[in-house]
């Protein structure tokens, strides 16, 4: 049995919670530990100071672990299959290519930002950054222009999927931690990302390319442009791109439209995440793999491949889920969330805060993320919120999980080499992006929770 919340003392959990947060962060940013094991030994120390037994503290850490994983483990290995495939394909640049086409070379930082929006989702931030860079630096060759221009519309577009819009895997687990609906995460990601990369790109983008001239780096600047003959079509990546998207909304909205009632227990089975990555999945492997000549065995490599990069992922989620437990069981969840109460500050607030501190200190937005999801998970009064409450909280911990990314974040230095900016630039320019995408997608939810 776990501890009465009733009977713990308020100022033992407290200074439990914040020794464990302090040991978490100096591990990682002092020590340089790996991650999982900072959160893992920091949730540890705030179960043995908080007075917890020893049993408890096994059970949490179990059930932190399963309860996590068993809500994200599939639909990150599916996601990451079904980027590594878009991504071998030539799909990113289809539609790259295809909308700046479409919108021409005056707007086409609009068409860059938005293709790096929907390419984040299945494909990992660095991995769609390095397909699609170089077609933002081909049209600041062709226009003459600093690179900036159309580099920065593509940056924001690809942190706002990266952050916003699930199959990507940090809104997913944040959703898992909160219990809510994706179908409402990926409607108010939406709105809050669109919003992000319009003020984030487009605009911040035209501001950056008119006061820093970044040429061009030499090594791309003579790289021929796409074959487009090799790449499929737009239509077909739009279309799986869309599916899972699409089952996953289709079975929220069916839940609440008495109309649609008689085809929810269907769309309730194809819209289950894991059901809808699946399709989307066998559906790449078929239209994007074995009809442009990979063959069974180079798509098993190709898919094995791709899920290397998970396994951190995974370890750091489910060590942030036996954060969000040792709190939770701790009684500390109930002491947080009465000092919100008292407080009166909404949750939606606070969920930024915490993930924006840990964001600055740490750098990870992974781990941002998942330490600000365990502590708001922790707190008793979640459970009584209203879906898309929910959803506008898991955006507001996106929005403080992206901003201020500085020398701390591995992100920062590869932008700054990719583009072949300082330090001083890298930070006036991409620093400040990051920092309007979350600001801009946190104030997007917080108006949007005033109507759940």
């Amino acid at each position: 049995m776990y501890m009465d919340a009733a009977a713990a003392n308020p100022v033992r959990l407290v200074t439990a919670a914040l020794v464990g947060l302090v040991i978490l962060l100096v591990l990682i940013i002092k020590f340089k530990i790996q991650a999982m094991i900072a959160i893992l030994a920091g949730a540890i120390a705030i179960g043995l100071i908080s007075g917890m037994s020893f049993e408890d503290i096994i059970s949490s850490v179990n059930e932190g672990i399963g309860n996590t994983l068993k809500g994200i483990a599939l639909l990150v290995g599916l996601g990451s299959m079904f980027g590594a495939i878009l991504e071998i394909s030539g799909g990113a640049q289809t539609l790259a290519v295809t909308m700046v086409k479409r919108f021409g070379d005056k707007k086409a930082a609009w068409a860059l930002g938005i293709t790096g929006l929907v390419i984040a989702m299945p494909v990992f931030f660095d991995a769609g950054l390095i397909i699609l860079i170089p077609l933002a630096f081909s049209l600041a060759k062709r226009t003459d222009r600093s690179s900036l221009f159309y580099v920065i519309p593509l940056l924001a577009g690809l942190a706002v999927g990266h952050a916003f819009i699930p199959p990507t895997p940090g809104p997913v687990l944040v959703a898992n931690m909160l219990n809510v609906d994706l179908g409402w995460v990926i409607l108010v990601g939406i709105f809050c990302g669109i919003c992000s990369m319009i003020v984030a790109g487009p605009v911040w983008g035209c501001v950056c390319g008119r006061k820093y001239n970044v040429p061009v780096p030499g090594h791309v600047a003579n790289q021929a442009d796409y074959d487009e003959s090799k790449l499929p079509k737009f239509g077909t990546i739009a279309g799986i791109i869309l599916i899972p998207l699409v089952l996953i909304i289709l079975n929220s909205v069916a839940k609440v439209v008495p109309a649609m009632s008689g085809a929810q227990p269907i769309l309730g089975f194809l819209g289950e995440p894991f059901v809808a990555l699946t399709i989307a999945t066998a559906a790449a492997m078929i239209l994007l793999g074995c009809r442009h000549g990979y063959n069974n065995e180079e798509l098993e490599k190709i898919m094995t491949k791709s899920l290397e990069p998970t396994g951190m992922i995974l370890l750091v989620t489910a060590c942030g889920g036996v954060l969000r437990y040792m709190l939770q069981n701790s009684g500390l969840g109930d002491v947080i969330g009465n000092a919100v109460s008292s407080a009166a500050m909404p949750i939606v607030i606070v969920a930024f805060i915490v993930a924006a501190l840990v964001r600055i200190s740490v750098g990870s937005a992974t781990v941002a993320m998942t330490m600000a999801a365990g502590i708001i998970a922790a707190m008793p009064e979640i459970a009584d919120l209203p879906p898309l409450y929910l959803a506008c909280t898991t955006a507001a911990v996106a929005g403080g999980a992206t901003v201020c990314s500085h020398f701390n974040d591995s992100g920062f230095w590869l932008v700054k080499s990719l583009v072949g900016m300082d330090e001083k630039t890298t930070l006036k320019t991409w620093t400040v992006m990051e920092t309007l995408v979350g600001g801009t997608g946190f104030l997007v939810a917080l108006i949007i929770s005033f109507f759940a």
